[in-house]
């Protein structure tokens, strides 16, 4: 009887161990996702929608860090951190994934959209099929495009109302090269400066003004050191949202599904907060003291005409003209 027993306890203490094994083998995955935006920004509300959604899909396994802020680096450094499999998610931005995958490029086109709803629509359609299969042979898979809305101009010197009240000043752009002809076309100076670094750059008067969608200004502050808002309405811009291949391939089917439904309910939530920003932040701006004004949009899109041309002609020009095609027929 002794011996019986003492197999059955042998007998259960392999269970438990196998069981044990079992519980370590589906112990937490810690995945990382960074952004380069402020918090309270519809980029970072959707970051933490999808971490909240994916665990909860996952039963509690899958655990995301959400670091906002460019905490894990600009833009473009996340993008190779990205294509390496340093960090696992990234809510990127148009201009740094051109860097890799120029057809992005395409979407930033001067006055391609007439509003939101237009440009998802080309962005969930084939084209946006086929950007994501060049990102995925770059070894970026997307998850979803996001928005970073249409951009707008501010500035400390004088209200933008036409391309002319742009000459001579110094305007800050992203590593995005659309976004620098579009203001050589203006007849700006265009300059380069990481989004982390810009509030600073614009208090100190290195640059006189920059542009973004009012989200961006808002969640950053900058109207504390930019009195001038003219809407432009200038360029559309999206937010990849990236998943290092490297690290999809290392899920399973399961984590996958629980993954990429997340990233549909962030994305959802993320065009919405953005879609809604504008009208809510131009009175919140204007309570703030500056001066907002409406641009003179027909001068500025006809100003920066020769930019759609010089991209036509450039090595992604076939991509480029089928996108403006494609936009001009919504």
């Amino acid at each position: 009887m002794q011996r019986r027993n003492l197999t059955l306890a042998s007998i259960a203490f392999a269970v438990q161990a196998l069981l044990a094994v079992g519980a370590a083998q589906a112990q937490a995955v810690k995945l990382s996702l960074g952004h380069g935006a402020a918090p309270g920004n519809p980029r970072h509300e959707a970051s933490v929608k999808f971490a909240e959604v994916v665990k909860a899909k996952s039963a509690g396994r899958i655990e995301v860090q959400v670091s906002p802020s460019a905490q894990l680096g600009d833009d473009a450094a996340m993008v190779t951190a990205l294509r390496t499999g340093a960090i696992d998610f990234s809510a990127n931005s148009q201009g740094a994934v051109a860097g890799v995958v120029p057809e992005y490029a395409a979407f930033g086109m001067p006055f391609l959209f007439a509003n939101l709803p237009q440009a998802w629509k080309v962005l969930d359609g084939p084209l946006g099929q086929e950007l994501a299969q060049k990102s995925a042979d770059k070894g970026l898979v997307v998850l979803g495009y996001w928005d970073n809305g249409v951009r707008h101009m501010s500035n400390s010197k004088r209200p933008l109302l036409k391309p002319e009240d742009l000459k001579g000043l110094k305007m800050r752009t992203p590593p995005d090269a659309v976004t620098v002809d579009i203001m050589q076309s203006l007849g700006a100076e265009a300059q380069q400066i990481k989004f982390a670094e810009l509030y600073v750059a614009l208090q100190q008067g290195v640059v006189d003004g920059q542009e973004n969608p009012l989200m961006n200004i808002h969640a950053s502050k900058l109207y504390e050191v930019q009195k001038f808002i003219s809407l432009t309405g200038h360029k559309y811009e999206m937010t990849p949202f990236l998943m290092s291949k490297r690290s999809w391939d290392k899920l399973s089917d399961a984590d996958k599904k629980a993954v990429q439904e997340a990233a549909a309910e962030a994305t959802a939530l993320q065009r919405k907060l953005s879609q809604e920003s504008d009208e809510k932040l131009v009175a919140d701006l204007k309570a703030k003291g500056v001066r907002v004004d409406v641009a003179d949009k027909a001068a500025f899109e006809k100003a920066t005409g020769t930019v759609d041309d010089k991209w036509m002609a450039s090595p992604i020009g076939p991509f480029v003209k089928k996108v403006i095609t494609t936009a001009r027929a919504q």
